[in-house]
C-alpha cells in the first residue's frame, strides 16, 4: 500500500506557501464562501477543476461525476446545483467534459464495465439521439464528437432543471455554459452553448449542435 505521508507533507507545503503569498487567506476562507461559478465536470483525475481555470479555493463550487452527467434523477448533482444557485447565487453554471473521457469511450466501444453501465445509460442516450451525425462523421472524429455532444446535452439538461428555470423566472442573473477540456494541450474549448434565459435555450442548443455536426 502506498505511503500517504507524502500527501500530508504536500498539503503542509501548499498551505504554508499560500499563507506566505496571501496572508490572511485561510481566515477569509473560513469566514465566507462566495464563489461566482458552479462547475459540473467529470471525475477524471486528469481534469482538476480549479487548476485548469486558474482559480484559488473559494472561487469555484464543484460537482464531479463519471462523464459529467446532469440527470434529473441524480439528487446529488441537483442538490449541488440548487445550493449553488439558490444559496450561493452563482452567476455561471459550467458543464465541462473532456476529450478522452473513459465513460464516453466505454459507451462508444459498447464496453461492459459492471455497475457503472447503469450510470452510462445517460451517455448511451446521447449516442442514440445523435447516431446519424456520429455515423456521418469521419471515423477518427467520432469519439471526440460524442464527448462534445455529451457535454452539450448535459448542459441542456442543466437548463431544463426546475432550479435553473425558477432562477430565470425570478430574474436572477444566471448563465449555463458547455465547455470541453483537452488532455493533450491543457486548453478549454467553448462549445458555443451559452444560455442566460429560458427563451434562449432552443436556439443556443441548435446552434451548438450544428457547429459540431453540420446538422
Amino acid at each position: 500500500m502506498a505511503d500517504l505521508k507524502g500527501l500530508f507533507d504536500n498539503n503542509r507545503r501548499w498551505a504554508e506557501g499560500l499563507q506566505h503569498d496571501r496572508p490572511g487567506f485561510f481566515a477569509a476562507q473560513e469566514a465566507i464562501q462566495k464563489p461566482g461559478y458552479v462547475w459540473i465536470g467529470c471525475s477524471d483525475s486528469r481534469v482538476p477543476a480549479n487548476e485548469i481555470v486558474g482559480l484559488p479555493p473559494g472561487e469555484l463550487f464543484v460537482h464531479r461525476n463519471v462523464a459529467n452527467v446532469v440527470a434529473p434523477t441524480d439528487l446529488n448533482c441537483l442538490s449541488v446545483l440548487q445550493f449553488a444557485v439558490d444559496a450561493l447565487h452563482v452567476e455561471h453554471v459550467i458543464v465541462c467534459g473532456h476529450y478522452g473521457c473513459g465513460g464516453v469511450e466505454a459507451v462508444f466501444d459498447d464496453a461492459k464495465l459492471g455497475l457503472i453501465d447503469n450510470w452510462l445509460r445517460h451517455v448511451q442516450d446521447v449516442r442514440t439521439l445523435h447516431r446519424g451525425a456520429l455515423d456521418a462523421a469521419a471515423p477518427d472524429r467520432r469519439l471526440n464528437l460524442l464527448c462534445e455532444l455529451n457535454v452539450i446535452e448535459q448542459a441542456r439538461h442543466a437548463c431544463e432543471t426546475t432550479i435553473v428555470q425558477d432562477a430565470w423566472r425570478r430574474g436572477q442573473p444566471l448563465a449555463v455554459h458547455a465547455w470541453i477540456y483537452s488532455l493533450s494541450d491543457g486548453l478549454l474549448r467553448d462549445l458555443a452553448f451559452t444560455v442566460a434565459a429560458a427563451d434562449q435555450l432552443d436556439a443556443a442548443y441548435s446552434r451548438s449542435i450544428a457547429a459540431r455536426t453540420g446538422v
